[in-house]
């Protein structure tokens, strides 16, 4: 006869699932480590952080990885591929100085020759932070923020587009920031380059529709990655140029200039490749336009909300709505 658990017995059965569930909760599962065999990546500013981390967790889950970097040899190159050796990753380190032309031309001929004549998808992560108030960065800053963080995005796509298009597919993920959206004071020119990378990716988002290629924005929080030591390489000699009267007019925000070390973050970097990876898994034309990533608050994602609804009220029964929709929706 079948065995009807009594009620002692049924309760043993949920105790042991409730001890349980804290490892099945942790436990690996297809969203967390997706598929990417058969994918080709390439992602720029990989001799540190996020970059680094992505190149090697997408190879881990089966892609092709062209992994960038400027200034090669350098030690961080070697490391790398010494990892990538050690577990048999198909992960190739390439140079590419998003900042110049020849670089970006020479670096992604390089790259589509190991790819075989196709990228799939390219992960534009380059990127670097200069502090201080506004009238505190000079041009020599103001150029080099906005060469690296948005004409490099824009170099990338324009040499490696044209493959996507002609297969009718790909995929760009362009890295932002949750200060691409919400403003600190004394943070630079930093906001102004990743307002200008979210408005650009928008944009593109939707002129690639008809083309089959879905763009996605990703928007960090704060993580202690090594940006913290570039940011005040970069905002120390900025400073060490400025004259004292002007820094001694925004004291609150120039006394601390090139000396900010991130600590306090304990969040994993690990959390913006996992997102990445599981967003190229989904099904093309179903990837969001936007993902915050961070284990705290993230005030932008309001913003991402009213920002959708107003394009797409705008904009959505005129003849761009279908494009708007095919992004939105």
């Amino acid at each position: 006869m079948p065995h009807t658990p009594n009620r002692r017995e049924i309760l043993a059965g949920a105790a042991a699932l409730s001890a349980a569930a804290p490892a099945l909760l942790h436990a690996a599962t297809p969203a967390d480590n997706p598929s990417l065999k058969g994918r080709t990546v390439l992602i720029t500013g990989c001799s540190s952080g996020f970059g680094r981390l992505g190149a090697l967790h997408c190879a881990r889950l089966g892609a092709k990885v062209i992994a960038t970097m400027r200034g090669l040899p350098r030690v961080e190159a070697e490391s790398l591929a010494a990892e990538a050796a050690k577990e048999k990753l198909d992960l190739h380190i390439v140079e590419i100085d998003v900042t110049n032309d020849a670089s970006v031309a020479s670096g992604t001929a390089k790259a589509l020759d190991i790819a075989g004549g196709h990228i799939d998808t390219l992960v534009n992560n380059a990127g670097i932070g200069i502090t201080g108030p506004v009238e505190v960065q000079d041009m020599m800053a103001t150029q080099l923020i906005f060469d690296t963080n948005v004409f490099g995005i824009q170099r990338m796509l324009r040499a490696l587009l044209p493959q996507m298009r002609a297969a009718r597919s790909g995929q760009v993920f362009n890295i932002s920031s949750q200060l691409g959206r919400v403003i600190v004071p004394g943070g630079g020119h930093y906001s102004a380059t990743k307002f200008a990378v979210e408005a650009l990716s928008e944009q593109l988002a939707y002129e690639l529709v008809p083309h089959g290629i879905d763009v996605t924005i990703i928007q960090p929080g704060g993580y202690p990655t090594k940006v913290w030591v570039n940011r005040n390489a970069y905002t120390g000699a900025l400073k060490a140029r400025s004259d004292a009267a002007l820094l001694d007019a925004y004291a609150p925000f120039t006394r601390g200039m090139g000396t900010e070390d991130g600590s306090g973050r304990s969040a994993d970097p690990l959390d913006v490749p996992r997102a990445i990876a599981e967003i190229m898994a989904m099904p093309a034309g179903k990837r969001p336009l936007r993902r915050a990533v961070h284990p705290g608050n993230k005030p932008q994602e309001a913003i991402n909300r009213v920002s959708a609804e107003v394009q797409l009220a705008w904009l959505g029964g005129s003849a761009l709505g279908p494009l708007v929709k095919a992004v939105h929706d």
